[in-house]
C-alpha cells in the first residue's frame, strides 16, 4: 500500500451470445432441472406416506388425537416442501419459455464470476468495478472495462 495502490474483489458479468448451441444446452440443462424437480416431489410424497403409515403403524390406536396431531404436522410439512418445489418447477418452466423466446445472436447475462483488481488514488472506483466479459459457445470474445 506504500505505492498508494489496494486490491480489491469485485464481480464480472458473464454475457454470452446466444447461438444455436447455446440454446440447446440450456434447454437440456433447464430440462434436466425439470426431470429433477419432479423426482424430489416424487420422493417427498413417498417418504411422507411412508412416515403417515409408520406413525399409524406405531400407535396402539390410529384415531388418538396425539397421533392425528402428529399425522397433520407431517403432511403440512410435506404440503409446504410440495409448495417450495412446485414453485421452483414453475420458475424453470417460466426459464425454459423464455430461453425458446430467445433470439440468435441475442447477448444475454449468463452469470457472475469474481477477480481482483488493483485500484489507486486518482482512480474511477466505479469504472474499474464494472467490468464484463462476452462469450460466443464459451469462447470469450471480448473483455469490457477496466482491467
Amino acid at each position: 500500500m506504500a505505492d498508494g495502490t489496494i486490491t480489491i474483489k469485485r464481480s464480472i458479468t458473464v454475457r454470452a451470445v446466444v447461438t444455436p448451441r447455446w440454446k440447446e444446452d440450456a434447454e437440456r440443462e433447464l430440462s434436466n432441472a425439470l426431470a429433477n424437480s419432479d423426482g424430489q416431489l416424487a420422493q417427498l410424497e413417498r417418504e411422507g406416506q411412508q412416515l403417515v403409515d409408520e406413525i399409524r403403524r406405531q400407535s396402539l390406536n390410529p384415531l388418538d388425537p396425539r397421533v392425528q396431531e402428529q399425522v397433520g404436522s407431517v403432511q403440512q410439512q410435506v404440503a409446504s416442501k410440495r409448495a417450495e418445489l412446485e414453485e421452483q418447477k414453475r420458475q424453470i418452466l417460466e426459464q425454459q419459455r423464455q430461453v425458446s423466446e430467445l433470439e440468435m445472436e441475442q447477448v444475454v447475462e449468463q452469470g457472475q464470476l469474481e477477480s481482483v483488481v488493483a485500484v489507486g488514488v486518482g482512480d474511477n472506483l466505479v469504472e474499474k468495478l464494472q467490468a464484463a466479459v462476452l462469450v460466443r459457445d464459451g469462447v470469450i470474445e471480448a473483455i469490457e472495462g477496466a482491467l
